[in-house]
Order: C-alpha cells, then structure tokens, then sequence
C-alpha cells in the first residue's frame, strides 16, 4: 500500500526542483528572476531566518540549527519563493480578487483577537500587529494576496481524484490475508554448539574498536555575563522618567477610533445607467427610512443591506482605521458625528448610507498612569547602554588575565561555576546550559586554550549572553583495553554465531520442506494482513506479504535478529469477510489528496515556464548543489 501511494503522492511546491531553471547572470543580488521580477539575496535570507525561527518555536529544546544548515534546506527556502512569485504572478494575469467584505470577515473570525464579550477586540488586533512589526494595511495586503493565491491553489487541486477502481485495487491489495504456519529455530538452542577462540576475541575487538573508545572528556570553570546581570543593578530617576514621558508623549496617546455600520446598495462594475439609477433611488429610499428611525438602522441593514458579511450583524463595519475603505465611504466616515446618518455615498461598490456607532477621542494617558511602562523602558535603555560597556570590560579582561577568569568575575561581580564531562560536541542531556553550545567548545577545545589551560574568548551562546571558560582538567579520548571488555566480547561473539548456527539449520529446513511439503512442527494456521500482523516478528510479516504466492502452499525463510531463523508456510491468500468501509473511505481520500497534489505539482512546473523562471545565482553553500 505504500508503496503503491508513494508513486501517486508528489510533494507540494516546497520541493519542487529548481535545476530546470539554472542561468547564470551578472546581478549578483539577484538569485532568481520570476515574471521578470528580481528575488534578492536579502529575501532568500529573510525566508530562511523565518523558517528557521518557525522550526525552532514548534521543536522547543529539541530544536538544533546545524541540522538546517545544509544546501538541501537552502534550496527548499528559494523553491518554495519561486513557487510562490509564480503563483502570484498568476493571480494577478487572472485579475483575481479578495472582496473588503470577505477580508474583513477572516480577519474577524482569527482565532484569539476576541475579548470577553465575544466581539472583536480591536485594540489586541492592533498590539499583536505591532508586536511582530507589521502595519496594519501591510498586514491586510498580505493576507488579501495570500488569499487570492489560495482560491488559485484550491482551484486547481479540486480537479483532482481517483477512480473507484483505482481506490478499490489499493484497498483491496491492503486488507488481503494470508493464512500462514511458523516453524522457528531459536538461536538460543544452539549457544552450546559455539566455542569462542582468543582470537576471535581479538578478531572483533579489532574491527569494532569505535564500540570500545572513551571519548574525550573535560571540567572546566565559567563566567556568564548576561542583561540580566546589569538590569538587576540598574535604576531610574524621576527627572529621567518625566523626560522620557515629555519627549514620547505620542507613545502614550490613543487616537481617536470610529466604529461605523452601512447599508450598501450594490452595484456591479459596468452598469447601465438606468441601473445606476435604480441603485441610487433605492438607496434615497432606505436613506429615507434610516431618517425616520435612526435607532432601527441595525435592523434595516439586516433587512436591505446587500454586502452579505456585514448585513448579518446589522451592518457593522467595526472600528475604521485610516486606509482600510474606500475612500469615499472612509471620507464620509470621517466627517460625521456619534450617531449622525450620513447622505447616499457613492463607491466603486455601489451605494452607501453610513453612521457612526462608537466615537472615542483620542486621549492621552498621564504620566502617573503610564509610570510603571516609563521606568521599565527607561531601565531598558539605561540597561542597553551599561550593557555594551560592561561586556567591553568582559571581553577585554577574559583576553588579557587569560590565565584565570577570577580577575573578570571580580571586576563585575560574577559566580565562576563548574561543569565536568563535556566533550567536543553539545549533549543533549545538558539541554540549554550555556557552556552547552557548539560555538563555545570549540574555543573551549581550541589548541591553545586546551594545552596551555588558557581562558577562551567571550562567546555569546545566546543574545546578550557571553560566556568565557578554561579547561581545569581534561582526559583524552582513549580505547578500552581489551581484557577489560573480553567477557563483553565473548558473550556478543557468542550469540552472534548461534545466530549463524539457527540460520544455516533454518536454510536446510526450507529446502527441505520446499521439496516434501511436509507440515511437521509448524504452528496452528493464523490469519495476518498488512494492518494486523503482530503474531509474527515484523521481518517475517514483511517478507510474507511480498511472498510470490502463484503457486501454493509457498514458502519464507527470515532471519529474525536476536531470535533465530524462522520458517513460514502460506497455505491461502484471501480478502477479509467483512469490508471495512471507514477504512476504505480513508483510502480512497488519500489517495484522491493524493492525485490533488499531482495536479498542483504539474500547475506549479506550468506556472515557473510560463513566468520564464530563472536561477542566476545562488549561495556558495548551495550552489554546487542546484548546478547538478
């Protein structure tokens, strides 16, 4: 079964290679050129840093950067942009859209940005915005395009599926049953037939000499400095704080925001004008209603508004920033009071009748309000600044007192710790422990800091976290000598010729039985299949479903590592005499996913030649690797 759906299943665009495009050019920022636009050196470098930091937040501390510094990672990071400009690219010759409407109702619906009430809570949409350095109208861009991007792709892939017949040969291949008979030989019952010399002791210590080596080992004494060090000493004036208040007093203001509701007439692009007409009379006459009863506008828009999102909740448009609507409708708006029901308003989108539900001023928070947030961020500064001199002092003194890390622990009032058994490489069960890290043992096993005892350098292992080490003590890796491990060896040497023994009286039984087609010692019959075969060792169930049964009974032999040898009969094959319909309406998704995949696979290769996609140049690190 897997098999088969490996030969259907094409990885997603991620993957797609890149070398069909390779060509050198002469821009050297440029790495790839798609619809005759550039993708730089800085964006493949951005794409990489954000994958890597996706990686790291879903793995936590298992999370190791050196597996990812490989040229097969680098390429995926530019396919998977090309991929991406292409499909863009596509959108755009489509002229393929995301309504304000159908953008507003996503945004609404994020998981997360809705307070106690169960409504949209504006203002964490905003911080979160803010956090991760976007702005809003960059956010919703991005989110429009994504968006259109993602109707094209699931276009595409639902041209995809598989015939009935296909999903019943696969699901038919993997419930087949074959009932099957065990004879082992265990390898145990021929321990005493074997007989160990010194020198096939000598023998297999010699050729696995890495399973006998102590590897090198060491105890070393190490100062951290970290911000956390100097935050813990620093303070914060008032004068200070009242400065920093007066110079950032825009950081402590909250602008005026507008929640508005509309009643929309629609109209679509190339109208008549006696469509337009009809339109904008409709409007006036629920502009007229609206004016008679201000206070049922909710329920009016429910009733006649014609933009399908926002009628459903009485016409709310939520709270309107700057640039987020089109401009006559933002316009308006923006003139009208708390409550005020504005003229019919023409757009690109028809006809609106616009008020104003929720206007708060923009108010400035005063300073005994805001004077916790000014003093952490003035010690944050404060702190940066003592920070960078302080870890001058670090680096300098670890360099020039190389023979002792006292001198430096004192000056800044540092603890010099311990660490014993550390090796060359970071070990996982030392977690995230500074001297943990791969930069700082390799200073720490540098010639010159190893032979001589010598302080390393200041590495930073974290941001603003520097270490500095010395080796105390330090074993060099060595070899266990070999009448230390000889019962080991023996006893290793010892099973495995049993495992020889079981193996060569297992080979003669099948011959045997191969010929005379005799059931002696074999076990009761039992049913195994690809899903259920936990009677038999894994070995032997992988060997049995392969089996050429054209001709039964058929016979296996399959050396089972640490058991024996174990002989097998199949006496039939057959199909389960209950169908398993969940598991086959499973299947046949798969493998439907599958075919959908396929579809996207050959759209995305259609997409890269139609936008003349080309690789002119790539990192040193990954370009022997895409110029194969």
């Amino acid at each position: 079964m897997q098999i088969l759906l490996a030969i259907l299943i094409i990885p997603s665009f991620a993957l797609v290679g890149i070398s069909g495009y390779q060509s050198f050019g002469d821009d050297a920022n440029t790495v790839a050129k798609v619809d005759g636009q550039a993708l730089t050196q800085q964006e493949w470098d951005a794409a990489q840093r954000n994958q890597l930091e996706n990686f790291r937040q879903r793995m936590g501390p298992q999370f190791d950067q050196k597996l990812f510094d490989t040229p097969e990672f680098k390429n995926n990071v530019l396919e998977n942009l090309i991929a991406e400009r292409a499909i863009s690219a596509e959108v755009k010759r489509a002229h393929l859209s995301v309504s304000d409407a159908t953008l507003q109702k996503t945004i609404l619906e994020t998981p997360g940005l809705t307070g106690d009430d169960g409504k949209f809570d504006y203002d964490r949409y905003r911080k979160l915005l803010t956090a991760q350095g976007l702005s809003e109208q960059g956010y919703e861009a991005d989110q429009r395009r994504r968006m259109a991007m993602g109707q094209l792709a699931e276009s595409v892939e639902a041209t995809g599926f598989a015939p009935r017949t296909v999903s019943k040969l696969l699901s038919d291949f993997s419930a087949q049953e074959r009932e099957v008979q065990e004879l082992v030989l265990p390898a145990a019952q021929y321990l005493s037939q074997v007989k160990v010399s010194d020198e096939m002791v000598k023998a297999f210590y010699d050729k696995n000499s890495k399973f006998f080596e102590v590897p090198e080992q060491a105890k070393i004494e190490y100062v951290v400095f970290n911000a956390a060090t100097v935050a813990a000493s620093v303070t914060a004036t008032d004068e200070e704080v009242a400065n920093f208040y007066k110079q950032n007093e825009k950081r402590f203001t909250t602008p005026e925001t507008r929640r508005a509701s509309h009643i929309l007439v629609a109209l679509k692009q190339g109208a008549s004008a006696a469509e337009k007409s009809a339109a904008k009379a409709k409007a006036e006459a629920i502009l007229a209603d609206v004016r008679k009863n201000p206070g049922d506008f909710a329920k009016i828009a429910k009733a006649k508004s014609e933009d399908p999102v926002s009628a459903e909740v009485g016409g709310d448009l939520n709270v309107i920033e700057k640039g987020s609507l089109v401009k006559p409708v933002e316009d308006a708006i923006f003139q009208l009071k708390q409550g005020e029901i504005s003229n019919v308003v023409e757009s690109e989108f028809g006809f609106h009748v616009l008020t104003v539900t929720q206007l708060k001023p923009a108010s400035v928070k005063p300073l005994d309000e805001a004077k916790a947030e000014v003093v952490a961020e003035v010690k944050k500064q404060k702190a940066a600044k003592q920070y960078s001199e302080m870890a001058e002092t670090f680096t300098n003194t670890v360099y020039e007192q190389a023979d002792s890390l006292k001198p430096v622990a004192d000056k800044l009032g540092l603890k010099i710790e311990t660490a014993e058994h550390l090796s060359r490489e970071p070990s996982p069960m030392l977690g995230t422990a500074p001297f943990n890290n791969a930069k700082f043992l390799k200073a720490l096993f540098n010639d010159e800091a190893l032979k001589n005892k010598r302080n390393t350098e200041a590495v930073e292992v974290a941001p603003s976290t520097l270490i500095a080490g010395r080796i105390v003590e330090h074993k060099p890796a060595s070899k266990r000598p070999l009448a230390e491990v000889d019962a080991q060896i023996r006893q290793r040497v010892t099973i495995e010729e049993a495992a020889k023994l079981a193996r060569k009286a297992g080979e003669e039984k099948l011959a045997a039985v191969k010929k005379s087609n005799d059931v002696a010692g074999f076990s009761e019959a039992r049913l195994i299949s690809r899903a259920k075969a936990d009677s038999v060792p894994p070995q032997a169930a992988a060997a049995l479903m392969k089996a050429d049964t054209s001709k039964l009974p058929a016979y296996v032999g399959v050396e089972v590592p640490g058991q024996g040898y174990g002989v097998y009969r199949i006496n039939k094959v057959q199909q389960p005499t209950q169908q398993d319909d969940a598991r086959r309406k499973m299947e046949a998704e798969r493998i439907s996913q599958a075919q959908s995949q396929q579809e996207m696979f050959d759209f995305i290769e259609a997409l890269k030649r139609k936008a003349k996609t080309k690789v002119l140049h790539t990192s040193s690190a990954a370009k022997s690797e895409t110029a194969k």
